[in-house]
């Protein structure tokens, strides 16, 4: 595609942003055993779980964030943890009920859960599916024993297996398998391995991710040796034509899809669209009147979460996004699609103008990190490969 300077136009400042799709998160934070890679609000589960509650504060705490769909119908739903699958089926059905009497569905929703091999069973998976969950994603990163054991998986190879086809027999035909490389001990034969592992298995999307040592996690504060960055570019590039040659396009950096499986709830996420959050420690993007975008998030602590989920006190936080922030935000989400955006979806989106983020784009352009046509504005392959110098350009502006 040719290389062109977008379309100058007068900046308005911010405007109306138009109604948005809206999605909900729905943040269950309990697990077996905290994984020593994992930075999100997850917590070992003690003793045994109050499902009841929790579910009667997650429907409290969207009865207070009813007003914020604005009327808009439910596009999806994500159940993620945490370990979601540690609640039944009945307590996930009870759940799901709740949502739709407080919030309408669009008729073709979109609901995903999370679960973790080591902690399914038949009846479960059965319960997921006739409470309405049309979509799963199963955390198998490895089928390697000793990457599993060194990542501090509960599971082995072949409870994975069991799962998918537990899965498959309580009638899910839309499945994620979350794996990753770049494992400690791990090298491209090996990555080879496990990737072929899960083709084998022909779920319907996968998300393919580099081990990342995240701040706040066992492995940040001793790190294992994992393999180094030309190693882990090989396992990228290998598993990139892998999955290929299998039918899956990938559609995000980590995101590969068969055709018509792209998960609608992230696309969502990375088109910077509106979505709810409730439980401990979620997340919300919501457009509000006058063009005015808000993050809100919730207590993480599960317990005070659940004291406070009926009042405003379960509110940890919120922030009104700047210009620059809805500028940097749009880009750190939209850069990561390999479609990129319109100048229409970033207007839209942000109630901005494009000439708001014109000089970054420019400058990105110029460094060959960008491509700039008139209809689309995407990240090049370099820039792919190099998303967060390519986020800088936004960082400065």
């Amino acid at each position: 595609m040719p290389a062109t300077r977008p379309e100058a136009r007068p900046d308005p400042g911010p405007a109306r942003v138009p109604a948005l799709p809206l999605g909900l998160y729905i943040h269950i934070p309990w697990c077996l055993r905290k994984c020593p890679y994992c930075d999100f609000n997850s917590h070992p589960q003690r003793g045994g779980l109050d499902q009841a509650g929790y579910v009667d504060a997650l429907l409290a705490d969207l009865a207070q964030e009813q007003a914020l769909a604005r009327g808009r119908p439910l596009h999806s739903i994500f159940i993620g943890g945490g370990t979601p699958s540690l609640f039944s089926g009945a307590a996930i059905g009870r759940l799901l009920a709740g949502v739709r009497a407080l919030i309408p569905w669009a008729p073709d929703i979109e609901i995903s859960l999370e679960a973790n091999p080591g902690a399914v069973e038949a009846v479960r998976f059965e319960g997921y599916r006739s409470a309405g969950v049309n979509r799963l994603s199963l955390g198998v990163q490895s089928f390697d024993p000793g990457c599993l054991q060194r990542l501090g998986r509960i599971h082995s190879a072949d409870e994975a297996l069991d799962a998918v086809a537990t899965a498959r027999a309580a009638g899910f035909d839309n499945l994620n398998l979350d794996l990753m490389f770049g494992l400690p001990g791990q090298d491209l034969a090996m990555a080879r391995r496990d990737l072929e592992s899960a083709l084998a298995l022909a779920p319907e999307h996968l998300s393919y991710y580099q081990l990342t040592l995240e701040p706040n996690t066992a492995f940040h504060a001793r790190p294992p040796v994992v393999p180094d960055d030309d190693s882990s570019w090989e396992m990228q590039q290998q598993g990139q034509a892998l999955l290929a040659a299998a039918g899956f396009g990938q559609y995000e950096v980590s995101a590969y899809a068969r055709p018509g499986r792209r998960c609608r709830h992230n696309l969502n996420y990375w088109g910077f669209g509106d979505y709810l959050g409730v439980g401990a420690g979620a997340h919300a993007k919501l457009s509000l009147e006058a063009g005015a975008v808000e993050r809100r998030w919730k207590l993480r602590d599960p317990r005070a979460y659940q004291a406070s989920a009926a009042g405003p006190g379960r509110v940890s936080g919120r922030r009104r996004l700047t210009r620059a922030d809805l500028v940097l935000e749009f880009m750190m989400n939209a850069l990561r699609l390999n479609q990129g955006f319109t100048p229409a979806q970033f207007e839209a989106r942000t109630g901005l103008a494009l000439a708001a983020a014109e000089p970054a784009l420019t400058r990105a352009r110029d460094a060959g990190l960008l491509e700039l046509g008139a209809a689309e504005i995407r990240p090049s392959e370099l820039g792919r490969r190099f998303l967060n110098d390519l986020l800088d350009y936004f960082l400065a502006d």
